[in-house]
């Protein structure tokens, strides 16, 4: 087992997912970052999946929420509460750890200074921040401490960020609220709009990973998918099949807006690190990398190789996990 105070954790605070890295065990948790909480005494009832699989289906009285917005905490209380229960889950006992945990590019210092004050309150002896497309470049094992330029494209839930990275620091970068959930939201629109059927956010993740393709090509190869929701007209359960194309035309304006921020990125960076990223390529971390033909689709728009790292889900924990070497340097700070 460990040796005292040996018990650093990482975690991967994602609006979708939570991830824990435990020193010297690796990745010891992943759950969905929702809490159902009673509306009427504030008590916590369920965390992470056990959460998750009431969303929609809970009475009166219970609500299921997830606490974190587009990478960021959009309720407090509730984030520190979620993070209390999944470093006891990881952990086990009293154990106070130092915590490592992983925001967006584009935070404020006042959403970082609220990740450090909810692990903090949630037991960290000290919390320390480090930023997701960092953590992303050292989870998919690129050379970030070399004197080459490496880019990454991170795209979670609530936010895609973007960086080139250089001589172990972020060169230039971009995060966007263009991710998971705004795919999700798209395909509940777009389905709400031309089936005039109302589906739920876990029926809109099933048809994102099913049937969805970044490609409006290769949706002409796939086939459709049954959906089940409710009938906005006659207001009863009703069953329609919707086609792979219409999900790719739903999903058009948020992939859209990844490359647009890739590009940007791009433009912003020295002529020595264009020709580096040229050379090896862009690389694609997070679950949003799963996305069928999102790699094709954005080489063919940048002229650049683009790689999905491999198990690009676990990137950016297994980054902020190895980032934990290095928290000795940062306590002297």
């Amino acid at each position: 087992m460990f040796g005292l105070g040996a018990k650093n954790i990482g975690i991967d605070l994602g609006t979708a997912n939570t991830l824990v890295y435990v020193e010297g065990k690796g990745i010891v948790l992943s759950e969905p970052s929702v809490v159902a909480k009673n509306t009427q005494s504030g008590e916590i009832i369920a965390v992470g999946a056990e959460a998750r699989d009431m969303i929609g289906r809970t009475p009166v009285n219970i609500t299921a929420i997830r606490p974190m917005k587009d990478g960021v905490i959009a309720d407090y209380d509730t984030t520190a509460a979620m993070l209390k229960y999944f470093m006891g889950k990881a952990l086990g006992g009293n154990s106070h750890p130092y915590v490592m945990v992983c925001v967006p590019s584009g935070v404020t210092e006042v959403e970082k200074r609220a990740v450090i004050d909810a692990a903090k309150v949630a037991g960290a002896r000290d919390a320390y921040v480090i930023e997701e497309p960092y953590a992303a470049a050292i989870g998919a094992g690129l050379p970030v401490m070399d004197p080459t330029g490496s880019m990454v494209v991170d795209i979670g839930g609530g936010t895609t960020d973007v960086a080139t990275i250089s001589l172990g620091g972020i060169v230039s970068s971009r995060s966007i609220r263009m991710a998971g959930d705004k795919i999700d939201e798209a395909i509940t629109t777009y389905i709400r709009q031309h089936y005039n059927l109302l589906i739920g956010e876990r029926t809109a993740e099933d048809i994102k990973i099913q049937i969805g393709s970044a490609s409006l090509e290769e949706a002409k190869t796939l086939d459709g998918m049954t959906v089940r929701g409710r009938d906005l007209l006659s207001g009863l359960p009703k069953t329609v099949e919707i086609k792979a194309t219409d999900i790719a035309h739903a999903m058009n304006e948020v992939v859209t807006g990844i490359i647009e921020a890739i590009k940007e990125t791009l433009e912003e960076t020295s002529p020595e690190i264009a020709a580096d990223v040229i050379d090896h390529g862009i690389v694609l971390t997070g679950g949003g990398a799963m996305l069928k033909s999102l790699d094709k689709v954005i080489s063919d728009e940048t002229k650049v190789p683009v790689f999905i790292a491999q198990d690009p889900l676990d990137c950016v924990a297994v980054g902020t996990g190895e980032s934990l070497k290095n928290i000795e340097a940062m306590k002297k700070h």
